[in-house]
C-alpha cells in the first residue's frame, strides 16, 4: 500500500476515533490541535509524535484510551488484527502496521 494511502487510512481512523466522542467534541479537538499545537487535521499523519503529545496534554491519562481506539480502527481498516501490547504506545502501533504490511507484501 502506498504511503499516501496509509496516511489517508490513518486520518480516517483518527476522525472515527474522535467521532466516538460526538461531533461537537470531535470538532473541538481538531480546532484545539490546530490552534494550540499547530497540528492541522491533514498534517496529523506526518506529525504523529506531536499529535500524541498534544492528546496527552488535552486528555491526560485518558489519551491512551483514545489512541488505542484510533489504533484499533486503523488496524481494522487495513484488515489487520490489533495485538495489544501493554508496553507499546500509539507510535509503536502505527509503526507496527507499516512493518506488517511490508512483510505481507514480501510473502
Amino acid at each position: 500500500m502506498p504511503k499516501n494511502n496509509l496516511r489517508k487510512v490513518l486520518l480516517e481512523a483518527v476522525e472515527e476515533g474522535f467521532s466516538s466522542l460526538g461531533d461537537s467534541p470531535k470538532r473541538a479537538i481538531f480546532f484545539h490541535l490546530e490552534s494550540s499545537f499547530g497540528i492541522g487535521k491533514d498534517n496529523i499523519p506526518a506529525n504523529l509524535t506531536e499529535f500524541s503529545k498534544a492528546l496527552e496534554k488535552i486528555f491526560g491519562p485518558g489519551a491512551s484510551y483514545l489512541e488505542k481506539l484510533i489504533a484499533e480502527r486503523f488496524y481494522k481498516k487495513l484488515g489487520l488484527e490489533l495485538e495489544e501490547t501493554e508496553e507499546w504506545n500509539f507510535l509503536e502501533y502505527v509503526n507496527n502496521v507499516e512493518k506488517r504490511l511490508l512483510l505481507k507484501r514480501e510473502t
